[in-house]
């Protein structure tokens, strides 16, 4: 299997046919990303890797959008300073 060098060569595949942020699914998780801002670079590759745009950077901090998360943890697998903890989703 080639290893792929850019986003150009990522083969095409299905649209979806609405956007992640048009359905609230925060309520699936287990595990919720807490983002240590004193680690946070804000290099943005949590948001880039993100599958639903949870994450969101409003020009000074990086935060979650808990309504969106489903809890994947692709964001803290994906930061390259591990500044993202996945911890247990509590629900009162």
């Amino acid at each position: 299997m080639a290893t792929l060098r850019s986003w150009r060569e990522i083969p095409h595949g299905g649209v979806a046919f609405r956007l992640s942020t048009d359905v609230k699914t925060g309520d699936w998780r287990a595990l919720r990303p807490v983002i240590d801002q004193s680690k946070c670079t804000k290099c943005m590759i949590c948001w880039l890797f993100c599958p639903d745009m949870s994450i969101i950077w409003d020009g000074e901090k990086v935060f979650v959008n808990y309504d969106y998360c489903k809890g994947c943890g692709i964001c803290a697998h994906e930061c390259p300073v591990k500044a993202i903890t996945m911890v247990p989703e509590v629900r009162e």
